[in-house]
């Protein structure tokens, strides 16, 4: 292939036109409630856990590196079970259900630990759905739409990541007055019912494909199992993700050091999500056409120039921009990465392998995110540095290194 590697060697195929099926259209409807609900209320998270609860900003840390890593180290175990027992559907099920039932324990939470925990139950039940549903999407469609699938899939999850916030500001602005620690957790118990709509569409319309369940002594959840071609993706990625530390440190940095009001924190979350709603599918299209490798590099250099930002830039519109830039940044980076991790998986134990990419991606979350805490409470410039240099490495990583798919199957995607 002259050096180049499988994965960027893609080309259009006559089946890249044909529409996405009911399954994949009906997960991205999924995808969207259940962000409406996680969105609404996650703008308001840091400043519930520190101001209402009175937290520290390590506590703030240790909160979202805790619960991204217990979902992450259940991601590859999820997918284990679901490739043994050559089901999908119902640890999808099961995920969101507890991803939505997370929403009412933290409105009635006293305590940040009582928000560790709640948080600990909605990251349980993302553990559980994660790999399963990229085995679904991926399985029902071709090679050649998986960029779109995924695409298609995180856009529509960020259509509802924009809702989310939108409805949140207007709750707030307009019909929930008073105190932060009456009117917050009004906005937790609202956000729990468009998590249980979500758990009601998959429960309804999304079909699985019949697996063949694989013998246990046919299938070990370990990285030993994994190719060599695919560890090395998981440990390019895993240097990436030690600087990603949780968004709660972009959004304090914008509150507390950028003149970005509470208020306002929803209308610059909601412009991130709309820069990457508007162009996560094509994103995807284009990564069916070129190749993701290169794209991801984009991505990720792109997200070292929005922390380098945040480490040294102060005022509102410097936060503005910096968030559109951030939404190019996951634009270019979160669906084409699971994408990417498709196309670098043995179709026999996808969910499995699928499942050891969320659980690298998360095992490097409670270091990133507590030393963020660390570093925020000595400097406030400091995380973001970490995070530029950390990225600026990984897209320098990913260039150089050749990335070779296996054989894929044919899929019909009608």
């Amino acid at each position: 292939m002259n050096g180049e590697s499988a994965a960027d060697s893609e080309r259009p195929s006559d089946r890249r036109g044909r529409p996405l099926n009911r399954t994949v259209r009906a997960l991205g409807v999924v995808s969207l409630l259940a962000d409406v609900s996680s969105e609404m209320v996650y703008p308001i998270n840091p400043i519930f856990i520190t101001r209402v609860l009175g937290a520290p900003a390590w506590a703030l840390g240790l909160i979202e590196g805790i619960a991204e890593s217990t979902a992450s180290l259940l991601k590859l175990y999820s997918g284990w079970l679901s490739d043994r027992a050559g089901r999908r559907k119902p640890f999808a099920v099961a995920g969101y259900a507890l991803g939505a039932v997370g929403k009412p324990i933290i409105a009635i939470s006293s305590a940040w630990w009582h928000v560790l925990g709640a948080r600990f139950v909605d990251r349980v039940g993302k553990g559980l759905r994660t790999a399963p549903r990229d085995a679904l999407i991926a399985e029902n469609c071709d090679a050649d739409q998986r960029g779109r699938a995924f695409g298609f899939h995180r856009s529509m999850d960020t259509v509802g990541a924009v809702m989310g916030p939108l409805i949140g500001y207007v709750l707030l602005a307009r019909f929930l007055h008073g105190p932060q620690s009456v009117t917050f957790p009004i906005l937790y118990w609202v956000a729990f019912v468009p998590g249980l709509l979500g758990v009601a569409v998959l429960w309804l319309f999304v079909r699985e494909r019949k697996q063949a369940p694989i013998e246990g002594r046919a299938l070990r959840p370990s990285f030993g199992a994994l190719s060599p071609t695919f560890r090395t993706y998981l440990a390019i990625v895993a240097l990436f993700s030690l600087g990603n530390s949780s968004d709660t440190f972009l959004i304090l940095r914008a509150q507390q050091d950028m003149g970005v009001s509470p208020a306002n924190v929803f209308l610059l979350y909601a412009l991130f999500n709309v820069v990457e709603a508007s162009l996560g599918y094509p994103a995807g299209i284009l990564s069916d056409r070129v190749g993701r490798r290169h794209l991801i590099a984009l991505g990720w250099i792109v997200f070292a120039v929005v922390y380098a930002g945040f480490a040294g830039l102060t005022g509102p519109v410097a936060a503005f921009s910096l968030f559109v830039l951030y939404g190019f940044y996951t634009t270019l980076t979160q669906g084409l990465q699971r994408a990417m991790a498709a196309d670098l998986s043995h179709p026999d134990r996808r969910a499995t392998e699928i499942g050891a990419f969320h659980m690298v991606v998360g095992l490097a979350a409670l270091p990133a995110s507590q030393l963020a805490g660390i570093l925020y409470g000595l400097n406030r410039s400091l995380p973001f540095i970490v995070g530029a240099v950390c990225a600026g490495l990984a897209a320098l990583a990913l260039l150089a290194t050749r990335l070779d798919t296996p054989p894929q199957p044919s899929v019909d995607c009608g």
